[in-house]
């Protein structure tokens, strides 16, 4: 991997740790429906102008099944969780829960395939189990009112993502970009609906507004544009390292912007996780397989 791509990488990873941040600051006040919904509206009106510059079209009447389906399960639904269980859990522990999603997504893959899961893959999903169990069991945010639904939303949330990755390996192929843009305003029309029935509990300030617009525009529009890049310049293998670094990013957001507190667990839990994830999806660093060859 080049200097330029290694640059990218970090950056995606600080970026998408951001996104626990700019959920925490504004789900409290917007509520989980009305902050989705700016989210996705916003990040497709985003994607729709790079895509006018682009040149590039979603071919609404070939795709438009595909991009409902890839927006329930990769956008409305994740999204809509991720943004319910902020209002009660820290943007740490948002992140690290988060690093789940590879796990979901190699059961789901199993279960899809009908394949047995090998002995590697059965240890990662082990040890992502037991770092989430510690990170739950000790951080004292488990113990707020209402935290074990918000535990269990972000791991649906995670879940979700599983069941995306799987339908788009799946699916018929179709231009990233597009999938990026057309799954946003498939996901807006999907939230609409759901906004009358959960208004916004408060009344939005400017820096409200700011973290929506940040977390349309750089976590979903600008993020897809680098995540895109790398998938091209490095393959998606590479590019799914992002998974390995956005928890650190969202554990130094948060105590950085928020003052979030984290011990010794937090660490540990993450850490236990990340690893998990890493035998789950196979990733060995460069420098080992140059080692074992």
């Amino acid at each position: 991997m080049s200097t330029a791509n290694l640059l990218r990488l970090i950056l995606l990873a600080a970026i998408w740790g951001g996104s626990f941040l700019f959920m925490r600051i504004a789900a409290p006040v917007l509520g989980a429906a009305v902050l989705i919904e700016y989210r996705v509206l916003f990040a497709a009106i985003f994607l729709a102008v790079v895509g006018v510059f682009l040149k590039k079209s979603l071919d609404w009447k070939a795709h438009w099944k595909h991009y409902l389906i890839l927006g329930l399960f990769n956008s409305a639904v994740p999204f809509l969780m991720f943004a319910f269980a902020a209002r009660t859990l820290s943007a740490s522990v948002l992140a690290v829960l988060n690093a789940t999603t590879p796990l979901w997504g190699t059961l789901i893959a199993a279960v899809w395939s009908r394949t047995m899961v090998k002995g590697i893959v059965l240890i990662g999903l082990g040890l992502g189990t037991c770092g989430v169990a510690l990170l739950v069991g000790f951080d004292h945010v488990s113990t707020r009112p209402g935290a074990d639904i918000a535990i269990a939303a972000v791991l649906f949330a995670s879940f979700n993502y599983g069941i995306a990755s799987n339908y788009a390996k799946q699916a018929k192929a179709v231009e990233p970009f597009a999938n990026a843009h057309g799954s946003m305003w498939a996901s807006a029309l999907l939230v609409a609906p759901v906004v009358p029935f959960f208004p916004a509990p408060g009344e939005p300030t400017i820096g409200i507004m700011s973290a929506v617009v940040a977390l349309a525009v750089l976590c979903s529009g600008v993020a897809y544009l680098i995540y895109f890049r790398l998938i091209q310049d490095v393959g998606p293998s590479s590019a799914l390292t992002v998974t390995f670094l956005s928890p650190l990013f969202g554990i130094l957001w948060g105590v950085l912007f928020l003052g979030e507190t984290v011990g010794w667990y937090t660490f540990a839990g993450a850490a236990i996780v990340i690893t998990g994830t890493a035998l789950v999806t196979g990733f060995r660093p460069r420098f080992l397989k140059a080692r074992a060859a």
